[in-house]
């Protein structure tokens, strides 16, 4: 896994509390793992955005993915609402996550999601806008 540099960005992560920082500490990796096998993705920026880590393409060939805490609790991948990531997401797979409108797809803290469904998610943000535009 990528080591987190930023010391803030590290804290931010830290003050997550337990059961959640280790699902996205796990999306985060995967984040990472998909980027290098992504084509044209180019490289990953970790960010905090909103107070929430966020990793960005450079160049901007996707658009920017958020891990977070939901108010709900548990934890979540955001992506960009105006974009069709999740409803795209949601319509290969109805039922297989919950997703929080065009915003968010979470789970529970100790639940173990399908990476595999998940990196179908991922890639589709990492390269969206070379898609779209």
């Amino acid at each position: 896994m990528a080591e987190i540099a930023d010391a803030e960005i590290a804290a931010r992560f830290a003050g997550f509390p337990d059961p959640a920082r280790a699902g996205l500490l796990r999306l985060r990796a995967l984040i990472f793992e998909v980027a290098e096998e992504t084509q044209g993705a180019g490289r990953i920026e970790e960010s905090l955005k909103w107070g929430q880590p966020t990793y960005a393409t450079v160049p901007k060939t996707g658009s920017p993915l958020r891990l977070g805490v939901p108010r709900t609790g548990g934890y979540a991948i955001f992506a960009h609402c105006q974009t069709s990531l999740i409803s795209d997401f949601r319509s290969l797979f109805p039922t297989d996550f919950r997703y929080d409108g065009n915003r968010a797809v979470q789970f529970q803290n100790l639940e173990a999601p399908d990476m595999d469904k998940l990196r179908l998610l991922i890639s589709s943000a990492l390269t969206y806008h070379r898609r779209h535009d």
